[in-house]
């Protein structure tokens, strides 16, 4: 996957993202999958200089943390979901999307 792939079209349909990447190439991604693989800083952490990983807590997931509320583009390379928990700081970018469809 090269870092070229951009998103050019994603509908929500019940529990899934549907998704056409700038290739033409499509994915469908379990929104259940996105939220527990979410890459913001307090949930999957952040490395400082020396390699050492900072996060917040261990989210405590409930039914709410799987519905989506809303998506907003974030150029054309990412998403940004709003989950019904409130969660709302992750960015899915293409590639990881590709990568969550598998």
């Amino acid at each position: 996957m090269t870092g070229d792939i951009s998103i050019k079209n994603f509908e929500v349909v019940n529990e899934l993202l549907l998704i056409i990447f700038s290739d033409d190439s499509e994915a469908i991604v379990k929104l259940k999958n996105m939220r527990q693989k979410c890459p913001c800083a307090s949930c999957e952490g952040e490395k400082d200089a020396l390699g050492n990983i900072y996060k917040g807590p261990e989210p405590i997931l409930n039914e709410s943390s799987f519905i989506v509320s809303g998506i907003q583009p974030v150029g054309y390379y990412g998403l940004r979901p709003f989950w019904k928990d409130g969660h709302s700081t992750g960015i899915f970018t293409a590639e990881l999307l590709k990568k969550l469809s598998n």
